[in-house]
């Protein structure tokens, strides 16, 4: 059953009055949008509408489809929320779980997306659980999973073309989230999200194929919605929409992009800071890579683990780690073919990660070195080469070579101009710890003024 107001709707019946909008002409109106929507399955009437009248909260899309509806008619914008259609509370521990329901994980991941549209504080701006992580990674490698599907028998009937519909968006938005950051396509991802992704998982009817299809294109964009909110760092929605992705991936039967999602929550674990976690994490990930036969994304996930032991100054470990990393890498061909997602890990990735790898074991020379082979990068990677080049600074800095330091700082904060990444930040504040030892310097404090007057944080 559908939940209900305190009161009435007065809001909505004073809307359809300034329009002359009978209840019936709503009704209709709301379902032809919704089919242009790609929500064929709407069977709301005049009843519908008194009901909502009298307080009825209708599931989504309605909502927004009542607020475009209304829009349109009165010709200046209307909210969900204007039209009384936005009471409903998100409860603080959406998205902690995975859903092992098809139909279940659309209805949490809808929550999340309207969490993140209507700019909920709570949820927007939560901790990270560090348990969460842990057991979802658990439940998506051992179930048990439901296969209902999550649409409708009377869904509209979809196919591949809109599968790859969702797989150019999110390969265009992961572009300008490389380019400018993840400020710049927060919200678009998330309209996107809302408007064509949810309804489709939630309404369409396809073959099993385009299925799998859909909840593999779905998991990529919501693991990229994931990765912005990490990089404006707001670490607990990161983590939320990177447990839906793991679950979109597991209902799509997609290993491979369900290890890349593991990985990417090692990484985040390496961010904040909690490198046992980032370890099984990266563990998990090896399991995915090697049931999906993806030795590229095995190298991945065992240099993660490298890191994690790093982070804990476990040198030995890590130098099996990045054996075993080193060994599978060149098990890699050049005709293997990989999936979009993960074009990004080449040779100069790979030498990122190591370098991080130094970093965290106070190796400034081989730091230096790995750090140098990663900037054979692919150039649209702009924020990626503020990183790399912060690194090399810090190496340099570690190794007392100062000037030189300053001087690869310096390119960090000109390449950071107009990208609107907190990690960018995070990074280019490490040089300059890494410059302390050194403040008195003159060239050391010409740098911090020189980052001073041309960085504003975000």
């Amino acid at each position: 059953m559908a939940p209900r107001c305190k009161e009435p709707n007065r809001r909505l019946a004073e809307l359809m009055a300034e329009v002359g909008l009978s209840q019936k002409g709503l009704a209709s109106r709301v379902v032809r949008l919704g089919e242009r929507r790609g929500s064929a399955a709407l069977r709301y009437n005049h009843s519908s509408v008194a009901r909502w009248l009298r307080g009825e909260l209708p599931r989504d899309p309605a909502p927004d489809l009542i607020a475009e509806v209304l829009s349109v008619e009165l010709g200046r914008q209307i909210t969900a929320a204007e039209a009384g259609m936005r009471t409903r509370e998100v409860s603080g521990d959406v998205g902690l779980e995975i859903s092992t329901s098809q139909g279940g994980g659309v209805d949490v991941l809808n929550s999340l997306v309207e969490a993140d549209r209507g700019g909920r504080r709570r949820i927007l701006g939560s901790d990270v659980d560090p348990a969460a992580c842990a057991s979802a990674a658990l439940r998506w490698l051992v179930g048990p999973w439901d296969t209902s599907p999550a649409a409708p028998a009377g869904g509209r009937r979809i196919g591949a073309a809109e599968v790859e519909e969702i797989r150019q968006v999110a390969s265009a938005f992961r572009v300008l989230d490389n380019r400018l950051g993840g400020g710049q396509v927060r919200s678009p991802v998330a309209d996107y999200l809302h408007s064509r992704v949810v309804p489709l998982l939630r309404e369409a009817r396809c073959s099993e194929e385009v299925r799998r299809g859909l909840f593999s294109a779905a998991a990529d964009l919501t693991k990229l919605a994931a990765w912005i909110h990490h990089d404006l760092d707001r670490q607990g929605m990161a983590q939320r929409y990177l447990i839906q992705a793991l679950g979109m991936a597991r209902h799509a039967g997609d290993q491979g992009l369900g290890g890349e999602i593991l990985a990417a929550m090692s990484q985040q674990a390496h961010y904040l800071a909690l490198p046992d976690r980032a370890v099984d994490l990266a563990r998990a990930g090896q399991v995915a890579a090697g049931r999906a036969g993806m030795p590229v994304l095995m190298t991945e996930c065992q240099v993660m683990e490298a890191h994690g032991y790093a982070a804990q100054k476990q040198a030995r470990a890590c130098a099996l780690a990045l054996t075993r990393a080193e060994t599978t890498y060149d098990q890699t061909g050049s005709g293997d073919a990989s999936p979009e997602w993960l074009d990004y890990f080449d040779e100069a990735y790979y030498a990122a990660r190591i370098a991080h790898c130094f970093r965290e074991l106070e190796n400034g020379a081989e730091t230096q070195r790995y750090a140098l082979k990663s900037l054979a990068m692919n150039p649209t990677y702009r924020r990626g080469k503020v990183f790399n080049v912060s690194i090399l600074a810090q190496s340099l800095a570690v190794q007392g070579e100062v000037e030189e330091a300053c001087v690869e700082g310096r390119r960090a904060v000109d390449l950071a101009g107009g990208i609107s990444s907190q990690r960018v930040y995070r990074y280019i504040g490490e040089v300059h710890r890494a410059l302390e030892p050194y403040c008195a310097e003159p060239v050391v404090a010409a740098f911090t003024q020189y980052a001073g007057e041309r960085l504003h944080a975000p």
